[in-house]
């Protein structure tokens, strides 16, 4: 018990005193960059800290089948609140999130998140929040993504929970290629309900890209559901061997 807590204490200290070092620079960068490329680099150093100091290795699988340049619908598993510091290192591509309005509300971290461009939705107003998505979405530089997680929510168990629509719909009406991603063992090294971290690797597994369009709503969401479990040990799927470490 008081191994866990100290873990606990260990890692949300050290998300506090990253959010207070890089708040300032990542909202200057956002501020003065018409991009905001810069303001996501700063991400990728709070990413790379918070992995280090909870011991989790990243091996990544699969970078050939993103083409540089190119704007992608990325859809993601989600199990642990390391999923997302995994993807901003893994992806080596520029993109912003679609959050959950809540995360707005958190000190400091939300301000930073919203000067940075990423989009916000609000799931209780259905249709009228995806619309709000797509327009934000159009708005993005070019070479620019966006990454949502399908299911979402954290899966509590690990195994993929079912996917939802708005991420497909996005990629049909916008025209671009989705690329689906599964995260695997970050729900060993801190799973949902829980604040003490288990040290380990994580394999982010990056797929060929899939064609939004010329395929059934209902087809193209199992698919890309399916491509994402292939590499889910907990689903019965393999992980392959990592083309980068």
């Amino acid at each position: 018990m008081l191994l866990r807590l100290v873990k606990a204490a260990w890692i949300i200290a050290w998300a506090i005193l990253m959010t207070l070092i890089l708040f300032a620079p990542i909202t200057l960068a956002a501020l003065l960059g018409k991009r905001g490329d810069a303001a996501f680099r700063g991400t990728q150093i709070y990413a790379w800290v918070i992995l280090t100091v909870c011991g989790i290795r990243l091996r990544v699988h699969g970078r050939e089948h993103i083409q540089p340049g190119q704007r992608y619908v990325i859809l993601s598993n989600h199990a642990s609140y390391l999923d997302p510091p995994a993807l901003v290192l893994a992806l080596g591509l520029q993109y912003r999130w679609v959050i959950k309005k809540e995360l707005r509300r958190i000190p400091l971290f939300g301000l930073a998140l919203e000067t940075s461009r990423n989009l916000f939705i609000d799931r209780s107003r259905g249709a009228d929040a995806l619309d709000s998505i797509k327009q934000g979405v159009a708005q993005l530089p070019d070479g620019t993504g966006i990454l949502l997680f399908p299911e979402g929510t954290r899966s509590r168990d690990g195994n993929l929970l079912p996917f939802k629509r708005g991420g497909f719909v996005i990629a049909r009406d916008g025209g671009l290629p989705i690329l689906p991603v599964t995260v695997a063992g970050s729900h060993r090294c801190l799973a949902k309900g829980r604040a003490a971290f288990t040290p380990g690797v994580i394999d982010v597994v990056i797929h060929p890209p899939v064609a939004a369009g010329g395929i059934p709503m209902d087809a193209l969401i199992a698919q890309v559901r399916d491509t994402v479990a292939s590499a889910l040990p907990e689903t019965g799927g393999s992980t392959p061997e990592p083309v980068l470490k």
